[in-house]
């Protein structure tokens, strides 16, 4: 039985860099993002990195999301490009993160507000009252308005999206993981 030499390690570097470079550095965002997802899931407190920042999350109250991001098959297929999160019509809403309002206003028969972070990030909360104007500066925890009604979330939800880089990501990748529950004795024992 004729065996093959082992691969060399440098070889092995050469092929995954020419890889890389062939997809135009794609890959190492979706490798990065696949790997935080699982440790998310996983129960693992994955750190901020290059690819994800820490970001606050945006209501007061438990991390509650109703409907969660689904990525569509290609561009323009159907999904979520996003997460619908549980409160309350009126409720504040504050910046997740430090950014620049890039725009405000009503798209079809939603009030919103968008606001463009460092790193490539756009978020878009809807349906969101705002006076924050376009140009403006946030930093993290400034309140930039309440939940209003309208769009495809039910009254009651928050809808928020992010992109990166262009490219709809899931907004959850940003807060870390939520915290695990604890259980309570629920009797008397008696």
């Amino acid at each position: 039985m004729r065996t093959h030499p082992p691969m060399r390690a440098p070889m092995i570097v050469l092929a995954l860099l020419l890889v890389l470079v062939s997809l135009g550095g794609r890959a190492d965002a979706s490798v990065m993002t696949a790997t935080r997802a699982r440790s998310i899931v996983e129960g693992a407190d994955p750190a901020p990195d290059a690819v994800h920042p820490r970001w606050d999350w945006p209501l007061e109250g438990p991390r509650d999301v109703t409907s969660p991001y689904r990525a569509p098959a290609h561009e323009y297929g159907a999904g979520h490009r996003g997460i619908d999160a549980m409160t309350s019509v009126g409720a504040e809403v504050s910046a997740p993160a430090e950014g620049r309002v890039a725009f405000r206003g009503s798209v079809v028969d939603r009030p919103l507000l968008t606001i463009e972070h460092p790193g490539g990030y756009v978020s878009t909360f809807e349906p969101l009252i705002s006076t924050w104007q376009p140009g403006d500066t946030v930093t993290a925890g400034d309140v930039i308005g309440t939940v209003a009604v309208g769009g495809h979330a039910v009254a009651g939800t928050l809808h928020l999206g992010v992109r990166s880089h262009g490219a709809y990501i899931d907004p959850l990748l940003l807060f870390g993981p939520v915290p695990r529950a604890v259980l309570l004795p629920c009797c008397d024992g008696s």
